[in-house]
């Protein structure tokens, strides 16, 4: 990998909605670690619509933590929408992109950091693979997930194995060189890895670990979400195999 200028400031995008059980544990958790390893940083939450206490209790979260910039999703609602806002304020020259439940632990945040100073354009994690893991996954949702996983592993000959987790890293000119990003809802997921890697970005895995969240909803719902991966999967494996490589990374 050849150098690249050091990184400047790490930019963890959080989008959130009715999430007042865990939204202040999750960025106090957050702050800790990344002051702890002094990574330069901001906080950038997106309060998508939430009908609860999560936009109250980011506003005070903010007299103490000055790294935290809450945000307010001004157009149409969807996870996918308030990570697009986000990505357009963040300020970073480095994006990862992270759950307000908890369920992303801060130490991988710090190994993304690394990684991409190592020279990478993305740094994607696994739950599943050595040194990965989950704790209280849901099991019909497991089941689901290695499906489409395999799916995408299969249709784009990739060895990614869990490309639908959100919880990944990008330097900023790949974030630029992807657009447009498309998906309103949970599939931007699977957007953003497949664009970076089908466009010719380096990218690297690692191992992570997540948990189920232990209060509040989730939002994704399955039911709903199969057509739209399923849109965007179609979408950039045609980019792939017929664009001619027009959009790859120059």
């Amino acid at each position: 990998m050849p150098p690249r200028a050091p990184l400047q400031l790490l930019s963890v995008i959080i989008p959130a909605r009715d999430e007042e059980y865990s939204i202040v544990s999750t960025i106090e958790h957050l702050q800790t670690e990344l002051r702890l390893h002094h990574i330069p940083h901001e906080i950038v939450v997106i309060d998508d619509g939430s009908t609860d206490e999560t936009w109250a209790r980011l506003q005070l979260l903010q007299t103490t933590i000055h790294e935290l910039r809450p945000l307010q999703n001004p157009g149409r609602h969807g996870f996918g929408r308030a990570i697009t806002y986000g990505l357009e304020m963040a300020e970073g020259d480095a994006i990862t992109i992270m759950m307000a439940d908890e369920s992303d632990d801060p130490r991988d945040c710090v190994e993304y950091w690394r990684k991409l100073n190592e020279g990478f354009d993305c740094v994607f994690g696994s739950r599943f693979t050595r040194g990965g893991g989950t704790i209280a996954y849901p099991y019909f949702k497991l089941v689901i997930n290695r499906v489409a996983n395999l799916f995408i592993q299969a249709v784009f000959a990739i060895r990614l194995n869990d490309t639908t987790n959100a919880f990944k890293a990008y330097r900023r000119d790949v974030i630029e060189g992807i657009k447009p990003i498309l998906s309103p809802h949970f599939n931007i997921t699977v957007e953003l890895p497949l664009k970076a890697i089908v466009r010719g970005y380096t990218w690297t895995t690692i191992p992570i670990t997540w948990k189920n969240r232990r209060g509040g909803v989730s939002k994704l719902k399955i039911k709903e979400m199969g057509s739209r991966y399923l849109f965007i999967c179609i979408y950039v494996w045609v980019e792939k195999y017929f664009s001619r490589g027009d959009y790859r990374k120059p």
